[in-house]
């Protein structure tokens, strides 16, 4: 399993990345809005905002982020612009860490399959503190 820092950005990721990339090197990974399906209806600010970006800082650690939709009634605040990111090892796991993590809080996603072919949730825990579980659907080497 690892853990890896995923920030919120209202609508300056891209920059702050650019910025951090300067810093530790390596090769950005960026998606936008628009290589999402369902989102050619954003409003045009929005389009070019950052899906999400992963740089990578470490052996096998990533920093990632993305920005917020204010019309999906997204609002950036401290507090709620780092989450933890953990990739478990199988989809059991997944669901172990977020069933048990998530009680008590609040769900922003439920567990679910996504576009981008991964099983995928997020929540704020009891406590406060952002989280976010994705399970690798495809096998290593694949």
């Amino acid at each position: 399993m690892t853990f890896n820092p995923y920030l919120n950005f209202d609508g300056n990721a891209e920059e702050a990345f650019i910025f951090y990339q300067s810093v530790f090197g390596g090769e950005l990974f960026l998606q936008r809005m628009t290589d999402a399906p369902g989102t050619e209806n954003l409003p045009e600010n929005e389009k070019k905002r950052v899906m999400h970006v992963a740089l990578p800082v470490g052996k096998g650690q990533l920093l990632m982020a993305s920005d917020c939709l204010p019309s999906a009634g997204h609002v950036l605040n401290v507090g709620n612009n780092n989450y933890i990111s953990i990739t478990p090892d199988s989809r059991e796991d997944t669901e172990r860490l977020f069933n048990g993590l998530s009680a008590g809080g609040k769900v922003e996603m439920p567990l679910a399959d996504m576009f981008w072919g991964d099983y995928f949730g997020s929540f704020k825990d009891k406590f406060g503190v952002c989280w976010m579980v994705n399970f690798s659907n495809k096998q290593p080497g694949s």
